[in-house]
């Protein structure tokens, strides 16, 4: 606990208020948690007696699995009898946030002679496949922290192991102290600091159970607005409960109605990539990697660094893209206008959690089918293919030079008229904002598409009848099976003459400017004889003339408007260099510089009549110019996308811009 004139406080800084709460503050809290409740947030206390019971029937098996394997291994009667594994939870069940239906995160600790590969992978999956009550077992051993996922008994279970360097496991285990790394694998320490960082952060918030309410109500709004996903560049749990924690220190007297408002006004300033910290980022004595842009070259391509308490601290949202960050900031502006109003006694919390109407936000989108024989294997192959998904928002990002934004839907999608097992992804494409205008701009993503393909299609555990199709989409034709019912519902109002949004989707807006009018037209099918775009050196191919693309930009800024004990936490703003961060990082001008300098492409110029720009503001109560330039900052320019009709080539690099066949 930081001290400072006398006045202990958790975090990196002192609070911004440590003001209590007033009547109308507890009315609003107990609306929010009526709505909490409303929603099935809280499980009943028959499926909470079940987890325990299946923990427990757990923990036995994990015990009997370790000792099994010293028989096999011949060691002797002793080391046989002394032998012990443990069981520890984390996640949402540890942090006391889950609900019907969610699984448990556990950590199985074992002793050094007892392996991942050959005894976890191997003879307790053997043990897991033979149990009647264990259903839908699907082992992970090559992912980043290597997981065993199952139904036991119905629960879901997604179970690590962590053998120590110890040859008896105690059952008063501590696995908080810093010892307990000593001598493990990487995967080892990344499987453990899921505990660690749980525990921690429980032991720096001021208040447990009001930052369990407020953590409830923003996993609730980031799945209605499609932001909580850590696979495919959001926020998961971990994130979301970091962020939370944070809010909680900085208003240590707050109750939940008002950490909910101040976490969106808050974040909607923060200006990223200042990292957001619960407590000093310490080395350790163990020499093990932490975070620091600094010393790490990786660490300032960071576009959202939330960082871990627990050592050794890493960065846990290093999945966050550009695109997804753009997404999560224009999220954040909404909910903080929604919050003031409810704050001003003018909305409903409902009007929070509206969910976000995907399938109007874009005019192109990317769809990705998978296929496969049975549902264990889509189970499988889905999981390998949503894995992947991120690489290709980032390939999408880097061959276009950041001018074609991609907005991954969190969730898959089932078509059950289809023959086989299939589910489907999509992904919303927009040119990036702030760019000038170019009618007719074409992004030729095919090879890029392919690329990803063919990285998707190295899976290791393939079998027959596993199958990816990527396609382009416009909205008039997105599937009815996306949509509640299989029914397409009835498109939201448009935009006024005036500039009123009028819709579900958002509060009323006036913007200065009236509406424009575009036309998109993405073709993924390129005209017979035609080749794909390539790069050249002259400007001049097969194709005829050429002629570069427009340089973006460079990228605006968030604005400047959060109190500086949030952006300069205390002496570590100097110690972890973040004025170099925004220097040299990702939104740099060095870097913007260095990739916005693309080399001589062919493309197609072509003259389109404009159609609508669709535009997207804050709320009503935002008057003022810094509301109007956030309103102007959320708008949703489309632009035309198609491909260009140019003779056939075998030659293009993977690194020109393709749409996919």
């Amino acid at each position: 606990m930081a001290q400072s004139n006398g006045k202990k406080y958790l975090g990196v800084t002192e609070p911004i208020s440590t003001a209590g709460p007033t009547e109308a503050d507890f009315a609003r809290t107990r609306d929010l948690e009526k709505v909490l409740t409303e929603a099935g947030l809280y499980e009943s206390p028959e499926e909470a007696v079940q987890r325990e019971e299946v923990l427990g029937r757990l923990d036995q098996l994990v015990k009997e699995w370790v000792k099994n394997i010293c028989l096999r291994k011949g060691y002797s009667e002793q080391v046989t009898q002394e032998a012990n594994a443990k069981i520890f939870t984390f996640g949402s069940y540890r942090l006391g946030v889950h609900g019907p239906g969610t699984d448990i995160d556990t950590l199985c600790v074992g002793p050094r002679h007892v392996s991942r590969e050959e005894d976890f992978f191997g003879v307790f999956h053997g043990m897991l496949e033979a149990m009647s009550e264990v259903t839908e077992l699907h082992p992970v051993p090559d992912a980043h922290v290597p997981v065993m996922r199952f139904k036991f008994s119905g629960i879901s279970i997604d179970l690590l192991y962590a053998p120590l360097a110890v040859w008896t496991i105690p059952e008063d285990l501590d696995i908080s102290q810093e010892s307990i790394l000593r001598n493990l694998d990487e995967p080892s320490v990344r499987s453990l600091n899921g505990c660690r960082v749980t525990d921690q952060i429980l032991r720096l918030v001021p208040n447990i159970e009001h930052f369990r309410t407020t953590l409830r109500c923003m996993k609730l709004w980031a799945r209605k607005r499609g932001v909580y996903s850590n696979v495919t560049g959001f926020l998961g749990g971990v994130n979301w409960a970091l962020l939370v924690a944070r809010i909680c220190q900085l208003y240590p007297n707050a109750l939940p109605s008002m950490l909910v408002s101040r976490f969106f006004r808050v974040y909607t300033q923060w200006r990223w990539p200042n990292p957001v910290m619960l407590c000093e980022i310490e080395e350790g004595s163990l020499g093990l990697s932490v975070w620091d842009p600094r010393k790490n070259p990786r660490d300032r391509t960071h576009q959202m660094p939330i960082i871990t308490p627990a050592y050794p601290c890493m960065n846990s949202s290093y999945n966050v893209s550009s695109s997804t960050l753009r997404v999560m900031v224009e999220e954040f502006s909404r909910a903080n206008g929604i919050c003031e109003v409810i704050e001003m006694n003018k909305a409903e919390w409902s009007a929070l959690f509206e969910p976000y109407a995907f399938f109007d936000a874009y005019k192109n989108y990317l769809q990705i089918d998978v296929f496969a024989a049975d549902n264990d294997d889509l189970r499988r192959w889905k999981g390998w293919v949503e894995s992947r998904l991120r690489q290709l928002t980032l390939k999408i990002e880097k061959h276009t030079y950041g001018m074609l934004q991609c907005h991954p839907h969190p969730c898959d999608f089932v078509d059950e008229s289809k023959e086989g097992k299939h589910c489907a992804f999509f992904m919303g494409l927009q040119k990036r904002q702030g760019l000038p205008s170019q009618e007719g701009q074409q992004f030729d993503i095919r090879l890029t598409v392919e690329e990803f393909r063919q990285s998707v299609t190295g899976y290791q555990l393939w079998k027959e009848g596993m199958d990816i199709a990527v396609s382009h989409v416009r909205r008039r034709q997105i599937p009815a099976y996306v949509f509640p019912g299989g029914t397409k519902p009835a498109r939201p109002p448009k935009v006024t003459g005036t500039g009123r949004l009028v819709g579900t989707n958002s509060l009323p807006t006036e913007l200065d400017t009236p509406p424009l009018k575009r036309k998109l037209d993405l073709e993924t099918t390129p005209p017979e004889g035609s080749r794909p775009l390539r790069r050249t050196n002259t400007g001049v191919s097969e194709a005829g003339s050429c002629q570069a693309p427009a340089k973006p930009e460079k990228q605006e800024a968030y604005a400047d408007a959060t109190p500086a004990t949030l952006l300069r936490p205390d002496a570590n703003a100097a110690n972890f260099g973040f004025p170099e961060i925004q220097q040299n990082g990702p939104g740099s001008a060095a870097v913007q510089a260095k990739q916005t300098q693309p080399p001589t492409f062919v493309f197609q110029q072509t003259v389109a009549p404009l159609e609508e720009l669709e535009a997207a503001g804050t709320s009503s109560i935002a008057a003022s110019s810094a509301a109007a330039a956030a309103a102007a900052e959320i708008r949703r320019p489309v632009i035309r996308l198609c491909s260009a009709s140019v003779p056939p080539s075998t030659s293009a690099p993977p690194g020109n811009h393709f749409v996919n066949r």
